[in-house]
């Protein structure tokens, strides 16, 4: 599998505190066994983002990603609720 993450991602993430990177770190090695996993909340969205999937970092995080073609997974946004908008 390999992960690309796209530039919009890479500012936000920037912006995140240094504790939420870490725990995001964290959530993407878990990603790259199973994106599946339980632990990760993955799940399928709907409306305007239909086509793209998104997990759990912790309550309030999350990161959106789309399965390209392939063994390639794009993340497009990370951040709190608000990046559903």
């Amino acid at each position: 599998m390999q992960i690309q993450h796209l530039s919009g991602f890479k500012r936000q993430y920037k912006r995140l505190s240094r504790e939420v990177q870490i725990m995001a770190e964290k959530k993407e090695k878990i990603f790259r066994k199973n994106p599946f996993d339980s632990r990760l909340k993955t799940h399928k969205l709907t409306g305007e983002l239909d086509g793209y999937w998104a997990f759990s970092i912790n309550f309030s995080y999350r990161i959106i990603f789309q399965f390209a073609d392939g063994e390639i997974i794009y993340f497009y946004r990370i951040g709190k609720h608000d990046i559903y908008d």
